[in-house]
């Protein structure tokens, strides 16, 4: 009720967020919404801004984590890893690098630059020589299994050529032209998949950046792209493609699919400024055009909007930045991953949102949007709709009816596909909400992984890039998630890429700047069986035998304890036999009248300070002694008495656990505070009423003091002057300021001295006079 109340005055207030409204929130209509937020207990929300449970910075991390940079080599944008060879390929600007999985280190180098040639004619052109005209690796897959095709930016000139796998080496003489293949500006999106030889690729077909496309080339057939058409694709920005091998076993004799994502202007909703929306779209493998409509285009291009929301909330994140294809034991159970963002006024909102290809198929199969000429406004589609019907891959329907290719598909069917490529209902996230939102965040990439816990359940893993560079470990945990840590992989740089490898259990993130190879379970930082087992980490469990937190895998003989979804483990490792942390006091001597601070490091962001005095609780807050801060994590003694000497000692208090955090032995030693504060109140009364009259005295006596000198200073400077003023002769001519010498013209130039005055108007603006334009 009281949610549905102040929504409803938000609206009223002008704050839309509806999908396809376009209106822009007013800042205080959005602080508005934060305060709404707040007041409604949002936070209480299972995805909303989660906090993770550790954090653990770079200098934390340099025990664990292997890195790769080299002096002159930037952006490790592209990452291609094979879990057969064990190596993983890295496309960086201008260089090409083969690391081995395990241990990171170096297998072979690559310098494919481009011709100073080609960076003087990418200059010319109005591109950067620092930023842009080089040749960035955007695509880098393995064609066979000898070779890898890549593909570079080249200076504004994409070219792309093959990798022998074995020697590590471009396969030298003319290269291929990338156009359609790659991009020309590096920073613009693309995404490529090669499937049996043939690569579809979705970029900008030319250097303005102006013509999308979504493209097959390569391998037996002829190209086959997307219409140059604003209701296919209008500024798209590629982010990710997927195959769906949807043929294996399918009753209907379907076809293999290739799906893109991006983002991209919509066209479809009534707005005075451009609204942004996320898609979805796909091809068939075997399209190979039309017979005279579509010749060469393709027949089976349909595309959806990607809704990522929170209806409930009014929350919808339009911007896709990652995507990742979680594949299950066969093509029925794929499942995408998609990152999002939002800005609303000042505050930046990241997302992820999961999809099930059971949805996506059901939108496709759906009712069409049309344009409505008359009405000038797109709607759904409600005539009869052509047989066979337009978008549909070639099936066994198809075959009965004599349409063994879309070569043969009737022209009524293709003109309706070309006029009507989006679907009227839109593909919405599992259990209607993200999986995630975090406040003041810059989501960028993705990865997700399987892995089994103790208790024989698939868990879903997820690893996310930030702008920051810092990287989020959370575990999907059916309709809600739980952050497991961050890590601060970067200083300050934007995690770039990703990529892990499952058999090996590592993950792979480049920057800017450097390579990094992360383990997915770092568990020695556990040092305790309840900080272990709180941690939900499904990579990590206590052993009892040694004591220590583990990586599950290579220690199935022994005696683990794992609890990813128990909420209350305040009894798991009781009854497990583990050891309770007993801390020694640490020895404090404080003079009395003085605050006293008592850090207590927590074992995670989840828990909260408890303190014992003399082995009693203290409250949360005592006014007038105790006050816990919550940002220096300590407990502060205000004014400190011989009464609050003793035995302090602080506790993390998670999920029922309590942890041994601090242990304070203080001392209280008598300082002067000690007798002025033993007096009698009236009687330390009586002295600040003393202290104030005396400082009142002496403030007066300053003050005629300052009176009298600046009395004195001013009949002196009237003195100054009179005399001054006798000895003035008039009229007095002040020295001018230095200027450059004034032009004058020689015998040899024609130029004349003129007033400036005369060639302007009295509004400033400039007169043409003839014989003075050049």
């Amino acid at each position: 009720m009281f949610a549905d109340h102040f929504f409803s005055l938000a609206r009223a207030a002008g704050l839309e967020l509806r999908a396809g409204v376009c209106a822009m929130a007013p800042y205080w209509a959005v602080w508005l919404l934060a305060a709404g937020l707040c007041g409604l207990g949002i936070g209480a929300e299972v995805w909303w801004n989660l906090v993770p449970r550790k954090t653990v910075s770079s200098g934390e991390l340099a025990t664990v984590v292997q890195r790769f940079s080299q002096t002159g080599i930037q952006d490790f944008l592209t990452l291609t890893l094979t879990e057969q060879s064990g190596l993983l390929y890295v496309g960086a600007r201008e260089a090409l690098f083969a690391f081995s999985v395990e241990a990171l280190e170096l297998q072979g180098v690559i310098s494919w630059e481009a011709p100073a040639e080609k960076k003087t004619e990418c200059i010319q052109k109005g591109k950067s020589n620092q930023t842009e005209c080089f040749n960035f690796i955007r695509f880098l897959q393995p064609y066979n299994a000898s070779h890898l095709y890549v593909c570079g930016t080249y200076a504004f000139q994409p070219k792309c050529t093959y990798i022998d796998m074995f020697t590590f080496t471009l396969e030298r003489g003319d290269f291929e032209d990338g156009k359609g293949k790659c991009p020309y500006d590096p920073a613009k999106g693309h995404t490529g998949l090669l499937v049996d030889g043939e690569l579809y690729s979705a970029t900008l077909n030319n250097f303005l950046g102006t013509e999308p496309v979504i493209l097959r080339n390569m391998g037996p057939h002829h190209a086959i792209k997307t219409e140059y058409l604003a209701f296919w694709l209008n500024e798209p920005h590629f982010v990710g493609s997927a195959y769906v091998p949807e043929s294996v076993g399918s009753f209907t004799g379907d076809d293999d699919k290739i799906y893109f994502f991006f983002s991209e202007r919509a066209v479809e909703y009534d707005c005075y400024a451009e609204q942004v929306v996320a898609r979805v779209a796909r091809v068939c493998k075997g399209d190979m055009g039309g017979a005279r409509t579509l010749q060469r285009k393709w027949t089976t291009f349909l595309k959806a909007r990607l809704v990522c929301s929170a209806p409930n909330w009014q929350l919808y994140f339009n911007h896709l930045r990652a995507v990742h294809t979680l594949r299950g034991a066969s093509w029925h159970n794929t499942t995408f991953f998609g990152v999002f963002r939002a800005r609303w006024g000042d505050v930046d909102l990241s997302a992820v949102c999961e999809y099930q290809l059971e949805e996506i198929q059901r939108v496709f199969e759906g009712p069409y949007k049309e344009y409505r000429e008359q009405a000038q406004k797109w709607a759904r589609y409600t005539d009869p709709v052509p047989t066979p019907r337009p978008g549909s891959c070639i099936n066994n329907w198809h075959r009965r009816h004599g349409y063994s290719s879309s070569l043969e598909l009737p022209d009524n069917t293709l003109n309706f596909i070309k006029k009507h490529p989006l679907m009227e209902e839109q593909v919405a996230p599992r259990w209607g909400r993200p999986l995630l939102v975090k406040k003041d965040a810059n989501f960028t990439h993705l990865v997700v992984d399987q892995i089994m816990g103790l208790d024989e359940a698939t868990y879903t893993v997820l690893f996310i890039g930030t702008g920051d560079g810092w990287l989020l470990k959370a575990v999907s945990l059916g309709a809600w998630v739980h952050l497991i840590e961050e890590l601060q992989v970067f200083d300050r740089e934007p995690v770039e890429s990703l990529v892990l490898s499952q058999s090996k259990k590592l993950l792979f993130a480049g920057s800017r700047s450097q390579l990094v190879q992360v383990p997915l379970a770092a568990c020695s930082k556990y040092r305790s069986c309840a900080d272990c087992v709180l941690a939900r980490d499904p990579y990590c469990a206590w052993n009892v035998n040694t004591s220590l937190c583990v990586a599950t895998g290579g220690h199935s003989g022994s005696l683990l304890v794992q609890h990813v979804t128990i909420l209350d483990t305040s009894s798991i490792c009781n009854l497990r036999g583990s050891k309770k942390a007993r801390l020694t006091p640490k020895n404090i001597t404080v003079v009395a009248g003085t605050d006293l601070v008592l850090p207590c490091r927590l074992s995670s962001n989840l828990a909260r300070a408890r303190w014992t005095f003399r082995d009693r609780d203290l409250p949360a807050e005592q006014p007038g002694s105790f006050l816990y801060d919550t940002r220096l994590q300590a407990l502060v003694v205000m004014a400190a008495q011989p009464r609050h000497a003793g035995t302090y000692h602080c506790f993390s208090e998670e999920q029922g656990a309590r942890l041994a955090a601090e242990g304070y032995l203080v001392a209280v030693v008598a300082g002067p505070s000690v007798t002025l504060e033993a007096r009698a109140p009236l009687e330390n009364l009586g002295l600040v009423w003393l202290a104030v009259v005396a400082l009142g005295a002496v403030c007066l006596v300053l003050l005629l003091l300052v009176l009298s000198l600046r009395r004195r200073l001013r009949e002196e400077l009237e003195k100054g002057a009179k005399a001054a003023e006798r000895t003035l002769v008039y009229p007095l001519e002040l020295p001018k300021e230095s200027t450059s010498a004034p032009f004058r013209p020689g015998p040899e130039t024609d130029e004349k001295l003129w007033d400036p005055v005369g060639y302007y108007y009295s509004d400033g603006s400039l007169k043409i006079v003839p014989g003075h334009a050049s």
